[in-house]
This record gives C-alpha cells, structure tokens and sequence, in this order.
C-alpha cells in the first residue's frame, strides 16, 4: 500500500490545481494509484454496503474545477463523507486530475470515499470520448490500459442504511433481488446486454409502462411501475442514480422512489444544467429513519417538506441522455 506521505504530497498537489492549472503527476506515480486503489475495490465488495451520513454525487466528466468546488463545499475527506455515482472521465478537460484526485482520497480513506463504476469507466466508451485522447497525449496508450485495469475492478452498486440503493444507470429486467449484483464478478468488462449492463446504462421514462427499447441504443428503459415493483419486493426506499444531465441537478421520479443526480454544471459548455453542490448540488442522507435527504445548492438547503414540494411539482422529466 501506498505510504500516507506519498499521498497526502499528491493530494496536495492536485488540490492546488484551481482555475484550470494542469496538475502533471509522474506516470509512476499514477501508475501506483491505479495498482493501490484496484485492490482496495477487489477488498471490498461489488455491491458496497455504507452507513449514513454520506454525500451522494452524479457525474463529474472530467470537470475537475467543479469536483474541487464540491469538495470546497461539501467539505474534504476525511471530514466528510462521499459516495461518488461513476462517469468520471470524458467530454471534460481534465480527465486525469479528476480520477487521480479520487483514487488518491479512495486510497487514502478508503472508508470515506466510495466510487461506483459508470458506462464511461468502460474502455469500448472512453477510448472514443475523450479520456484515451487525454491520456495518449500527456503520457501514452499504456497508462490508459493501466486506468482499464483499474475500473474492471469497480464497485457497481451501493445499499446505504439498507435502504437507499445506488448506482450509475438503473433497473433491469434481470435483477430481482440484490443477491445478484453480490454475484457478478471481477475484473470484468461492460459487457453489451444482461444485468451489469443495465445497471450502468438503463434510463428511467415517465412515458414507459414496464420495460421499453432505449433510443441509446444499449440496454433499457424502465417505468414507474417497476420501480414501486422493485422497491416494495427489496424494502427499499429510494434509488439514487446518474447518468442524465438534468437541469436542476437532480429530479424526483415515479412518486419520489427514484431521483437522479448530476454533478457537472454547464455540462460540456453546452447544457445550462446547474449540476450539484454551489452551483451544484450533492444529496446528503442523514442517519435514516425515514427518508431524510437535504439537497444543498447555492440558494440555501431545501429541507424534506420542500423536497417533497418540488416532486409534487415535477412532471415529465426533461432530462437528456448523452451516451
């Protein structure tokens, strides 16, 4: 393992890169979080089980500026907690300051920090969108494969308190006990259909009664009914999932049982999205009797009654669906 040294000087390092600096690790050095926080993940289990309080985040797409406001915000590892819902490198600018800054806290405080694996922690998906570019052009192809070996380790899903299950994408039509999940294993790849699939790529949709073809192109869409179906047959109460931009940073679904977050504002320069945490936000749960989650945002924090009063509020969700 990793001396603290060593990794409290990275983390330095890579939390003095504000205002868009470039932060040049050595590839030893990124090499070593990669092999280091690969055998945490394969140490803990594919289904994390995590107790409340924790901080819940959508996607970050390498908008490393925004990861560091969340932190500034939310507060810093150890002192606070995080559970971080994939998709971490792509589209963005800096890739590789947003994923190293992650592993070195996952390394660091492997108890305060927990990392899910999204569609883009996937080499079929990163070697098109972005993340292979940035690592071919400010080190080399092998350091990608590197990254590779490391996400097939990743964790896919996580129960807080027993009652709120996490992950990327969402349902499918295969999973119908969370059994299941504990039984896929790694490494492995993404495969193209089936359950580990769906869990990274399926998309909730108001106007889907049951199970319906994605306009991805992979995997899914799954409807009100199957989420009360699901979560009545599990006792659980609430699924928390990314993988859509949505304009608020997060929207309620299917009676408040589902809400999705994303956590990179002004997403990719083209989206007016807010994101989450200061011009973001991030859902905290707290130690859970009922649901009790606080939505933080620039304008103050939205306490339960004003949660459930904008759910009342939120018809069809306007969300978009980037690959």
């Amino acid at each position: 393992m990793m001396d603290k040294a060593v990794l409290d000087d990275i983390i330095r390092r890579l939390l003095e890169g504000k205002g868009g600096k470039q932060v040049q690790l050595s590839e030893g050095e990124i090499r070593q979080l990669c092999v280091n926080a690969r055998q945490i993940f394969l140490s803990q289990p594919i289904l994390l089980e995590i107790k409340a309080p924790i901080r819940i985040c959508g996607d970050i797409h390498g908008q490393y500026q925004d990861l560091l406001r969340l932190f500034e915000y939310g507060g810093y590892p150890p002192a606070a907690s995080y559970l971080f819902l994939g998709d971490y490198v792509d589209r963005g600018r800096q890739s590789l300051e947003t994923i190293c800054l992650l592993l070195a806290y996952k390394i660091r405080y492997p108890n305060k920090i927990y990392l899910l694996r999204g569609n883009h922690e996937d080499a079929k998906i990163n070697r098109i969108y972005g993340f292979y570019d940035e690592c071919k052009r400010r080190f080399n192809v092998r350091l990608w494969k590197i990254f590779t070996d490391c996400f097939n380790c990743l964790p896919v899903a996580a129960l807080i308190d027993e009652k709120i299950l996490c992950m990327h994408g969402g349902l499918s039509p295969e999973l119908v006990h969370l059994g299941q999940i504990k039984e896929i294993q790694r490494p492995t790849e993404i495969p193209d259909s089936g359950l580990l699939c769906d869990l990274l790529w399926s998309d909730p949709d108001a106007r889907v009664e049951g199970w319906a073809s994605s306009d991805r192109g992979v995997s899914c869409t799954f409807g009100p009914d199957k989420v009360a179906e699901f979560l009545d047959k599990n006792d659980l109460d609430l699924i928390c999932r990314g993988h859509q931009v949505v304009e608020d940073g997060y929207e309620f679904f299917s009676k408040r049982r589902l809400v999705t977050i994303f956590s990179a504002p002004n997403y990719g320069g083209e989206f007016d999205n807010a994101g989450l945490t200061f011009a973001e936000m991030f859902v905290q749960v707290y130690s859970y009797g009922l649901l009790r989650e606080t939505l933080c945002s620039s304008i103050g924090t939205l306490t339960v009654p004003e949660i459930a009063r904008l759910a009342t509020e939120t018809s069809t969700p306007g969300s978009f669906s980037p690959p």
